[in-house]
């Protein structure tokens, strides 16, 4: 099984997402876990890691930034989670593409409409989602096991031997074909005995 660390803001984890749905169509075992970008990057986690998203009070007004959006998100899709690996799968991929594609706020319409494209059953996953504190629970013991990993960044592929890397997708595919070829690039790179730790364009040159 591959674990697939994944953040609802990032649009490189979103495509990351679409090619691992794809090749799990064809019967390639992925698991989605979570990695809160917003608590990676924090200032006061230069050095330690001191602050915790989960232990972020909401904002009264419900209409908070980017870290209570991201926040409600993990939390929504924890919510999911409790009704299947399919259901989460569904939830995950309907929130990325109202993100991404759609270009929506991660708020409670994005939510709402999530969960029903995704066929949940919304009493349940209301009912869910009001226990907040075990949520935020789950959500911990996922960002404590990416800490583990030392996952940095969106997506992260944890493939079944341990290896691990990030991998910046520029393009998005749902093509089986175009996803195998890019997968097993990957897995080709991770695997070398070449033993190589980094890939980075030059500033000037762009991917095309």
């Amino acid at each position: 099984m591959t674990d697939l660390y994944l953040d609802f803001l990032c649009p490189y984890a979103w495509r990351g997402v679409e090619l691992a749905a794809v090749l799990r169509a064809e019967g390639e075992p992925f698991r989605l876990r979570h990695y809160s970008l917003v608590e990676g990057n924090h200032p006061d986690n230069v050095s330690a890691r001191t602050w915790q998203i989960t232990a972020q009070a909401a904002p009264d007004s419900g209409e908070g930034g980017w870290q209570e959006q991201s926040l409600q998100a993990f939390l929504a899709a924890q919510a999911a989670s409790l009704q299947g690996e399919e259901a989460r799968w569904a939830f995950t991929l309907a929130l990325l593409r109202a993100r991404h594609e759609a270009k929506q706020d991660l708020t409670e319409p994005a939510f709402a409409q999530a969960a029903q494209d995704a066929g949940l059953d919304l009493e349940r996953w209301a009912q869910d989602r009001a226990d907040d504190v075990a949520r935020r629970a789950d959500l911990r013991a996922e960002l404590d096991a990416a800490a583990e990993v030392g996952v940095f960044g969106t997506p992260t592929f944890v493939l079944p031997d341990g290896a691990a890397a990030y991998y910046r997708f520029e393009h998005l595919t749902r093509d089986p074909a175009v996803a195998r070829e890019r997968w097993t690039l990957y897995r080709t790179v991770l695997g070398s005995e070449a033993g190589i730790g980094t890939i980075k364009r030059a500033k000037h040159r762009p991917a095309k």
